[in-house]
């Protein structure tokens, strides 16, 4: 897979999609499914190691997470989130944590979030010859600063239409301009996402938030699994409950130990 092959999906019109993973045997799982790309997210502080947030992720526990999918992945793309600072601290600091995640991590693509921020940033990688996984869109900050209600109980994706799509694709065509291979953008809704996808010619992915609207989507590996304690009580559809089936297999286990039985495996 190439970002030149994503490209020409979103020309035909056939979505791509990717997963959120951080380690190997997930990675050769997905690969193995046909993915076509995965994505080394900063999210694994919260889910994988239980830190409050994400921006706790540091350097290298990214690069630690980079390698292990790398050595997974033979047929799609990697990108790897930048964690938060080195955008933050400025152009030097960033191209210098890009070229460690690309070099050292194997990483075929570096994500930045809030992009739209710091297109500086973004044009300095790519013309250091990294390609940029961009994301944008809604977030409790910039749901306030377009003057878009945000809570708990009423997610911007439903208020990202025409209020909005004006300003989100003019941050879509900047990132565009800036030289970024692919968009992420968050909270899409149908109304801003259809005119963003519209807008540039880059593929536009969804990941929290998105929908068929756009021209890929993105899933946490964890959550299209069930994979976390939540899972086992919880009502949600997922793909497959692997949280219900990990319990149900150690109670097994503890039962057949107990009870002087061979166990298995």
């Amino acid at each position: 897979m190439t970002i030149a092959a994503l490209v020409q999906m979103k020309r035909d019109g056939k979505k791509s999609i990717g997963v959120v993973a951080w380690d190997y045997q997930i990675a050769r799982i997905a690969d193995r499914a046909g993915v076509d790309f995965v994505s080394v997210g900063d999210s694994v502080g919260v889910n994988l190691w239980g830190r409050s947030e994400v921006v706790e992720v540091t350097m290298d526990e990214m690069l630690i997470c980079c390698k292990a999918v790398r050595l997974g992945v033979q047929r799609a793309l990697v990108s790897c989130d930048m964690p938060y600072g080195p955008v933050q601290q400025g152009i030097d600091s960033a191209l210098a944590a890009a070229k460690r995640l690309v070099d050292e991590g194997g990483a075929d693509m570096v994500k930045v979030d809030a992009a739209a921020e710091f297109p500086e940033v973004v044009r300095a990688l790519v013309r250091a010859g990294i390609p940029v996984f961009a994301q944008f869109g809604l977030t409790p900050q910039t749901a306030i600063k377009y003057g878009i209600p945000y809570s708990a109980q009423n997610s911007p994706q439903a208020q990202a239409s025409s209020e909005a799509a004006h300003k989100l694709v003019a941050e879509a065509k900047l990132l565009e301009d800036a030289g970024a291979s692919l968009l992420d953008f968050t909270n899409s809704g149908p109304v801003a996402g259809a005119a963003v996808v519209k807008a540039v010619r880059i593929p536009v992915i969804g990941g929290f938030g998105g929908g068929p609207w756009l021209d890929g989507r993105v899933r946490l590996a964890h959550t299209a699994i069930g994979y976390a304690e939540k899972w086992i009580d919880a009502k949600t559809d997922t793909y497959v409950n692997t949280a219900k089936a990990a319990l149900d297999a150690f109670s097994a286990l503890i039962a057949d130990a107990r009870a002087g039985r061979q166990i298995k495996g």
